[in-house]
């Protein structure tokens, strides 16, 4: 166990940064559920409404440094094209 001050200020920062890393990548996953179980059950209106908060809470994870942005934008490219597909 660290025993300088500093060292066990930083134990308190990790705790609390990583507390609220999994949150937003809790909020994160649950959302892109959401919307992917619409797309699914081919529920076009349901996945349209959802559509935007998700991309916006996908915007906020590259942000935050949950997501990379290559990787916001590949999924937010397929979710797209996959509400698309029910037209």
């Amino acid at each position: 166990m660290a025993s300088h001050k500093s060292a066990l200020k930083r134990i308190k920062q990790t705790r609390k940064r990583t507390a609220l890393n999994r949150v937003h990548r809790t909020l994160l996953r649950h959302q892109l559920r959401r919307l992917r179980t619409a797309l699914a059950a081919k529920d076009k209106a349901a996945a349209q409404a959802l559509l935007k908060p998700t991309l916006a809470v996908i915007d906020h994870s590259i942000h935050k440094g949950i997501l990379h942005p290559n990787t916001a934008a590949r999924y937010k490219s397929r979710l797209t094209v996959h509400l698309n597909a029910l037209s």
